[in-house]
């Protein structure tokens, strides 16, 4: 197959398959074939020939292989980020078709980082399912950076996630501050003892997130680590916080943990917390969308009443960016 055309959209005729650019473009966000099918919930071999289905309807190589890896050569990127545009686009024609009138009916694709614990989401959702029972909640567990990029394509509504770095075409807004603290789980040896001191950690290994470097979203919880001397080695890690906190309580290492997210490990005797006692560091989730997006009834009732219900909770606590 040859290398990049000089210019790929002539190839996008009515002839290509759409359902393998979107194929593609799930590969492109995974960069693996395995995450792609599970996110896609196919088979492996079914990920492998639709990308070669497609790279032969190019008559191009979209991507090049790395040892057990893979990245996007120059005539994929270009396919990926074209699929992105055109996903955007299908994704909004549903707002073309809305129908005027008092009922609010339509869909709301929502993506969100795992494990948000959060009592005033969780009766903001009952509420306005009561308020608006035809509208749909499409739910969607994502990386922070696959959240933002879904945005930034205009394939999702909303997202709940880390966001260090704001973007330009994202609105964004205080949805939750997490406390995060060092835990150990029960099968370690500090698990269950009292008074000790940071510096008892700092020989000790630990559970990382895959983002937990400088510059990722969770930079703050390294640098502290960094700034107390801490000499142990980072012995696993993951991008979930479940897989992290599963990691934590089977004694591979210390974690960081949002306190309010582990707070029923701890009573329940699977984590114990360790010194600082003011913990580590905040780390805020944002609600996000795109400014530019059109969006539908459904969609701008949604995002405007879950702002309603922050800026009241706000105002409850007397301060922003509490721990709903």
């Amino acid at each position: 197959m040859s290398e990049p055309r000089r210019d790929i959209h002539p190839l996008l005729n009515d002839r290509l398959d759409w359902n393998l650019l979107r194929t593609f473009r799930v590969i492109g966000q995974e960069l693996s074939i395995s995450r792609a099918a599970a996110r896609l919930h196919l088979t492996q071999p079914a990920i492998s020939q639709a990308l070669k289905r497609l790279e032969e309807q190019l008559d191009c190589q979209l991507i090049a292989r790395r040892g057990p890896r893979f990245v996007l050569t120059e005539a994929g990127e270009q396919i990926f980020a074209i699929a992105g545009e055109m996903y955007g686009q299908v994704s909004q024609m549903s707002n073309a078709l809305q129908k005027p009138g008092d009922e609010v009916i339509g869909k709301v694709r929502l993506l969100m980082i795992s494990r948000i614990n959060s009592d005033l989401f969780d009766e903001f959702l009952a509420d306005f399912h009561r308020e608006h029972p035809r509208v749909d909640l499409e739910v969607e567990v994502m990386r922070s950076s696959d959240i933002v990029a879904a945005l930034l394509e205009k394939t999702a509504t909303l997202g709940l996630s880390l966001n260090r770095r704001p973007q330009p075409r994202l609105e964004q807004h205080l949805f939750l501050r997490q406390r995060y603290a060092f835990f150990c789980g029960q099968h370690h040896a500090l698990f269950g003892r009292s008074g000790l001191a940071e510096g008892d950690l700092q020989s000790e290994n630990f559970v990382s997130f895959t983002s937990d470097q400088i510059g990722g979203m969770l930079s703050p919880l390294t640098i502290f680590r960094d700034q107390q001397g801490f000499s142990g080695r980072i012995v696993a890690s993951s991008s979930s916080l479940e897989e992290v906190r599963r990691l934590v309580i089977a004694g591979f290492g210390l974690g960081c943990l949002p306190v309010h997210v582990v707070a029923e490990d701890v009573k329940n005797g699977l984590l114990w917390r360790l010194p600082p006692d003011e913990g580590i560091a905040d780390v805020d989730i944002h609600l996000l969308w795109h400014r530019e997006q059109k969006m539908s009834r459904a969609e701008t009732v949604f995002i405007e009443s879950l702002l309603g219900r922050l800026a009241s909770a706000a105002d409850d606590a007397g301060s922003p960016g509490s721990s709903y």
